[in-house]
């Protein structure tokens, strides 16, 4: 039985011990800095709470020390202490992360790592790299990957079309911050809340944005090696035009605090969500000119006797799967681990992977 430490006891952290706990394989720890949280927890047995500041590296190593892994579902800001803490515990790390610059800093850190350091385990980046980079590995040479991810309420009631189903500050952040892709072959920078699209899936429209941090570490994987590539966030129609007024037009992008008091105050959270999955890629194929696609949608469902939202579902069998196939010896086990490099096979085959293949929608080829 693997110890490990759980950084975050809210909706996603209690899923990911929920998950670990069941499996019987595990004996965690979970710590947050609010006692609150921590008391919302259900008891379970291989399951301890502390009271941890995420901030204060010694209390962090001294939680870690004779951990297998750590797992951060703590919020983006807070992330870097944990992965730093972690290189000097010389524990295992995985975490939720979309932050751009805070994955730059896990890839400095596992850089002569005698432990794995493995980013970016949820599902945008996350899960959509690991499908993303299978689809690519078809293609002789490649034309273009465009990866399209959301997480939206089943039943949108309000102007913007959406409730809150993920964290707050992490929403802003990708709404805020600059976007990679490749253009043309050449890696660039993309403003947020730009290049809007739109398309059908199952007879519902969607509109689809450039958000931060969604490609992970495809951009560098596949420099050189595609013309295009890109992530959008998946959207109802007119979500975007109100954010960007929000965040831009009266700049309470600049007053994050304020914007996310705004968005909690006026959206109320919801079990009720669908996950919605989309990658496309193209490129030639044995001298013909191809394009293959993903598409999958994942709802929230009962687990264990208790009702998740598809977001938490997805989240937690994302990160819980990459853990067990470190665990199990499939993945590396030192330096730094790219979500591209997991193959979606074993992931899809994981108990907990199979969270995302019970419900794939379509899977085509075009020649």
């Amino acid at each position: 039985m693997k110890a490990i430490l759980v950084i975050g006891a809210g909706k996603i952290g209690e899923m990911i011990t929920a998950h670990l706990a069941e499996s019987g394989d595990y004996r965690i720890l979970v710590a947050d800095r609010d006692q609150a949280q921590i008391d919302r927890l259900p008891r379970r047995p291989n399951v301890q709470t502390a009271v941890i500041d995420v901030t204060a590296q010694d209390q962090l190593i001294e939680a870690m020390r004779g951990k297998f892994a750590v797992l951060s579902a703590a919020p983006y800001d807070v992330t870097r202490h944990v992965a730093q803490a972690a290189r000097l515990a010389s524990a295992h790390y995985l975490d939720l992360t979309e932050d751009v610059a805070t994955t730059r800093l896990v890839k400095t850190l596992a850089v002569d790592s005698d432990r794995a350091f493995i980013p970016q385990c949820g599902l945008a980046p996350g899960f959509i790299s690991i499908v993303a980079s299978d689809l690519a590995g078809r293609f002789d040479t490649l034309e273009s990957v465009r990866m399209r991810v959301g997480a939206l309420p089943i039943f949108p009631s309000n102007a913007l079309n959406y409730n809150l189903t993920w964290s707050t500050d992490g929403v802003i952040n990708e709404y805020d911050e600059p976007c990679e892709a490749i253009v043309g072959g050449r890696l660039c920078e993309a403003a947020p809340l730009e290049e809007l699209e739109e398309f059908s899936l199952d007879g519902v429209r969607y509109e689809a944005f450039n958000t931060s941090g969604g490609l992970g570490t495809l951009c560098e994987t596949l420099a050189g090696k595609v013309r295009n590539l890109n992530y959008k966030t998946v959207r109802y129609p007119g979500h975007r035009d109100i954010m960007k007024a929000l965040i831009q037009d009266l700049r309470l992008g600049q007053r994050r605090a304020l914007l996310k008091d705004i968005l909690e105050f006026a959206l109320p959270a919801t079990m009720q969500d669908v996950v919605l999955v989309f990658a496309t890629v193209s490129g030639q194929r044995d001298g013909r000119y191809f394009q293959e696609t993903y598409a999958n949608k994942i709802y929230g469902a009962e687990v264990g006797g208790v009702q998740r939202s598809a977001i938490q579902i997805t989240t937690a069998a994302g990160i819980c799967a990459v853990l067990d196939l470190l665990a199990e010896g499939s993945l590396p086990q030192q330096g730094l681990v790219r979500q591209e490099q997991i193959p979606l096979d074993l992931f899809l085959k994981n108990r907990f992977g199979r969270a995302y293949g019970a419900m794939a929608i379509a899977r085509a080829e075009v020649a």
